[in-house]
């Protein structure tokens, strides 16, 4: 049977809009884990949180409650892969101290960061022997999208994230390692401001809750607040009859 998939918002702010499908009671946090069951922590890109914030987030939430947690920028921006060691150290640290609700972690890199096989066989591995938790890879130069790449994700585990907007054609499907299928929408057409239209919603829900993998579908179209709209018009745990599936994600928005 198709697995439940897990859909949420790249943090846990609640419109004003949507204010009234949420509890009343409780933080912003509390109130969203009572509507979705999962949520990617973007902060975390920026700046080391505190042990203690991890702590009061991950005793916030409902048991089966799930975060997502994006990589710090030190190692994929500023270091770009390379001797991220002691800011890689840092950063588990730190995550681990979400305890069983700790979900994937989120590598988005840079678009100018050009694939080298080296350089990214070595921090995989490197990466690997420090966690064994499900991952995540957002790439965004064309040079990842090929079958060669693909199979160093498989051998590290790693899933590439389907995109939309995608910077090439195969940035729209999973691909990587398949026991994990990650989707981010950032928006389309404007870039993490526009939302998406029902059609390309009622596809999207059929084609996520159809895999019988593990599956995240997090919208990243928070600016002006769509995402969570879009979150809770995805959220279900059955397949919407009569609804065809697509390999990838359903198509252009507009």
């Amino acid at each position: 049977m198709p697995k439940t998939p897990r859909v949420g918002t790249a943090g846990w702010s609640i419109p004003a809009a949507q204010a009234d499908r949420f509890p009343v009671e409780g933080s912003h946090l509390q109130r969203y884990s009572q509507r979705l069951p999962a949520v990617e922590i973007n902060s975390s890109f920026y700046r080391p949180h505190r042990a203690s914030t991890y702590k009061r987030w991950a005793a916030s939430v409902p048991p089966d409650f799930r975060f997502a947690v994006k990589i710090s920028k030190e190692v994929t921006h500023t270091r770009r892969l390379a001797n991220t060691a002691e800011p890689l150290a840092r950063f588990l640290e730190e995550v681990r101290l979400l305890g069983p609700k700790l979900g994937p972690l989120l590598i988005q890199l840079p678009p100018s960061l050009v694939f080298h096989q080296d350089l990214v066989a070595d921090f995989l591995r490197y990466l690997r022997t420090s966690f064994a938790g499900d991952l995540a890879c957002e790439p965004r130069h064309p040079s990842w999208f090929t079958d060669e790449v693909d199979a160093v994700l498989v051998e590290h585990r790693i899933a590439r994230v389907a995109a939309d907007p995608a910077p090439v054609p195969r940035a729209a499907e999973p691909g990587g390692w398949q026991a994990l299928n990650y989707f981010r929408l950032h928006g389309s057409p404007r870039m993490y401001y526009s939302p998406y239209p029902q059609a390309f919603l009622d596809r999207l829900r059929h084609r996520l809750s159809s895999l019988n993998v593990e599956v995240w579908c997090i919208f990243d179209n928070t600016a002006e607040g769509a995402a969570t709209h879009d979150a809770l018009a995805v959220k279900t745990e059955t397949v919407c009859p009569g609804v065809g599936v697509s390999p990838g994600l359903p198509g252009p928005a507009a």
